[in-house]
């Protein structure tokens, strides 16, 4: 395979370990407030399906925050036990503001990767033609 096809492969398969990624920020930052929720984690391995050397990255299992839940004090909450406290979320929306916008930025990279090894493909071709 050549170098510029495995940029793609590899460009892709970072961009589409980001979207999952996003993907599950938003599903914390959404559940904020339900109560009992645990944060996800989500973590990157190589994919073992690697093509002629390239190394592509895939995303790992889902894993559960263990930090402990936030212990809410009202009273007239149904969830609350006999002292008046239930257990909130343990979603931190600074952190996962902050882990959207890495992902954000680590996918512009991984699609600007991909769209030059396009556009020297494109050319490429192009040469090839005349």
């Amino acid at each position: 395979m050549s170098d510029l096809l495995k940029t793609l492969a590899l460009s892709s398969s970072g961009m589409k370990a980001q979207s999952t990624r996003l993907r599950h920020i938003s599903e914390n930052i959404s559940n904020t407030d339900t109560p009992g929720f645990k944060r996800k984690l989500v973590s990157f391995e190589t994919d073992q399906r690697a093509l002629d050397g390239a190394q592509l990255v895939r995303t790992g299992r889902v894993h559960l925050d263990r930090s402990q839940l936030e212990r809410i004090f009202d009273p007239a909450h149904p969830m609350a036990d006999q002292t008046g406290h239930y257990d909130g979320s343990n979603v931190d929306l600074v952190v996962e503001i902050a882990d959207a916008r890495q992902a954000q930025r680590s996918y512009e990279a991984n699609l600007k990767m991909f769209d030059q090894a396009r556009k020297m493909t494109t050319s490429l071709f192009e040469l090839l033609r005349k």
